[in-house]
């Protein structure tokens, strides 16, 4: 229930943002359609092969050892697994996304997919060495990720304690 409200408020949103864009009687609502049409036709391939390729990996993961590693009674070694896993994922959320959907369709534990999905947006190793490093001063990277590193245990705990 509370998706479907989470949604509907995006939709009155963003019906809200269109109006008044279309009240400045500038173009920017036709500008605004273009964009986002673009946008969509960009990502609607991307999002197809991330799908498909989310189920056919459900299907070729061993569940035992999905059960085993990050299933619902792996506790925190799964979550520890699966922030460390999440880390690593290089991509971008088609890849992040997939992967987290696949094990969870192989019996991953909801609390150790929400810890690697925190852990792949926190933390992702490739963004951190090609983005962060280049940019910003090592000590403010090391900080960051200091600060940020209990978050995934602690969401995952949340998540199960909420059951």
């Amino acid at each position: 229930m509370i998706l479907v409200a989470l949604t509907a408020l995006l939709y009155a949103i963003v019906g809200l943002l269109l109006w008044i864009a279309a009240r400045r009687k500038d173009g920017t609502a036709r500008k605004a359609i273009s964009f986002t049409l673009r946008d969509f036709l960009h990502l609607l391939p991307r999002l197809i092969v991330g799908v498909v390729g989310a189920g056919f990996l459900a299907r070729l993961l061993p569940q035992e050892a999905v059960l085993a590693t990050l299933g619902p009674d792996s506790g925190l070694r799964g979550i520890l697994t699966a922030s460390i896993a999440g880390a690593l994922t290089p991509g971008g959320p088609v890849v992040g996304f997939a992967l987290g959907s696949a094990a969870l369709k192989s019996g991953a534990g909801l609390g150790q997919i929400v810890a690697y999905v925190t852990a792949w947006s926190l933390f992702a190793l490739n963004r951190t060495l090609v983005w962060e490093l280049p940019f910003m001063p090592a000590w403010f990277v090391k900080l960051r990720i200091l600060v940020a590193l209990p978050i995934p245990v602690i969401v995952a705990g949340l998540v199960i304690a909420a059951g």
